[in-house]
């Protein structure tokens, strides 16, 4: 059963690889060009950024996708893919709070949610990862000098912790013992009557004569005052007998 601290190291991870993805989102840094160990040019998810004049262009521009259209249509998807996996970590945030605020059930039933969407947002974000890396193999406008930069490497990292999260998720939902925070009430039909109080019981039912409101005491309550007195006077004959 999936305890409460596993979801407070889950939401903390996930968290990291949130803003792990935001900013390979804001680091126009996915592909650089780097021929003497010096950057000099950066393809972002949205745009284009030069080393030597600091300005950054919008890309892919209308003229990129004119000439190179798949080039442009995957580019582009990769930008969606990484925006919606956002989307889906934020998801993923939410659904962190719900479960922790919640009960003990909540949390025992919770792991199946939270594995869902981590799963999911790693997907979409290795997808968009997987993109990036076949085109840097096969496109013919990256040559010798280029190379995958700290925006790709920072969207590895992100899905990569997603996925360790969900599968420590799972383990701990499959294998953690079952937490202790409420005790289960016993079933009534499998507990064993106590047989001293059901004859205490009986003996005070048989013990009352009659329904009226005087209630008189009942033959049984006199017998047991007498023994209580026989027990009384035979613990005080020896005393006497020793005068």
């Amino acid at each position: 059963m999936t305890r409460r601290i596993v979801y407070g190291v889950g939401l903390v991870l996930a968290i990291v690889s949130t803003i792990m993805t935001i900013a390979s989102i804001a680091m126009p840094r996915w592909v650089s060009y780097s021929p003497d160990g010096k950057r000099e040019y950066s393809y972002g998810l949205h745009s284009r950024c030069s080393a030597v004049t600091g300005a950054c262009v919008p890309f892919p521009r209308d003229t990129d996708c004119t000439k190179d259209p798949s080039f442009c249509n995957m580019w582009r998807t990769v930008g969606f893919l990484i925006s919606f996996g956002v989307v889906v970590e934020l998801c993923t945030l939410v659904s962190f709070v719900v479960i922790i605020s919640g009960g003990v059930q909540r949390r025992a039933a919770g792991w199946q949610v939270a594995a869902g969407v981590l799963a999911f947002s790693a997907i979409v974000q290795c997808a968009g990862m997987s993109i990036v890396a076949f085109l840097f193999d096969h496109d013919s406008r990256f040559w010798d000098g280029w190379n995958l930069d700290i925006s790709w490497s920072l969207c590895t990292a992100s899905w990569a912790i997603l996925a360790l999260t969900c599968l420590g998720i799972v383990a701990s939902a499959l294998y953690l013992p079952v937490e202790g925070d409420y005790e289960l009430i016993p079933d009534q039909s499998q507990m064993e009557p106590d047989d001293r109080l059901l004859s205490r019981i009986a003996a005070w039912d048989n013990g009352y004569k009659g329904t009226d409101s005087g209630m008189q005491y009942s033959y049984q309550r006199d017998q047991d005052s007498m023994s209580d007195i026989s027990v009384a006077a035979s613990s005080r004959r020896p005393s006497s007998t020793r005068r």
